[in-house]
């Protein structure tokens, strides 16, 4: 993209659509947790059924996920999906990470800094 010629927008997008339900689903498989969604609407919820997670001090029936109104957006849209079709046909660029790699790389690097930060809180010092 950075050695074209002239500058241009392009898309990076897989071509598949996923939900956030979907992505948070994945991100608990990926820490050994199992979700159950309960409610409708903005009551809905993700309670957690199963954590095969020594590392997390969590029990079933915990609430782990819970819908905030303040992060909707004024005018939601009811589809995102993205076209890269031009960066294929103009850079020969196609996607090769899986929505499930990804994920885990994001939920694993996550929980990394989530650690980091706990051991710098529990020594009260900065990295």
């Amino acid at each position: 993209m950075l050695q074209q010629d002239q500058p241009q927008d392009y898309v990076i997008a897989t071509g598949e659509q996923r939900s956030v339900r979907d992505f948070v689903n994945a991100s608990a498989r990926n820490m050994g947790l199992e979700l159950e969604w309960q409610g409708e609407g903005r009551a809905e919820q993700a309670v957690l059924r199963t954590c095969n997670n020594q590392q997390f001090k969590c029990r079933a029936g915990d609430v782990l996920v819970r819908i905030d109104p303040r992060y909707f957006r004024p005018a939601e849209v009811e589809t995102l999906l993205g076209d890269a079709s031009k960066a294929e046909r103009e850079l020969g660029w196609k996607p090769k990470t899986s929505f499930d790699e990804l994920v885990r790389e994001m939920a694993l690097a996550d929980l990394n800094q989530a650690q980091e930060e706990a051991l710098v809180r529990q020594h009260r010092c900065k990295l």
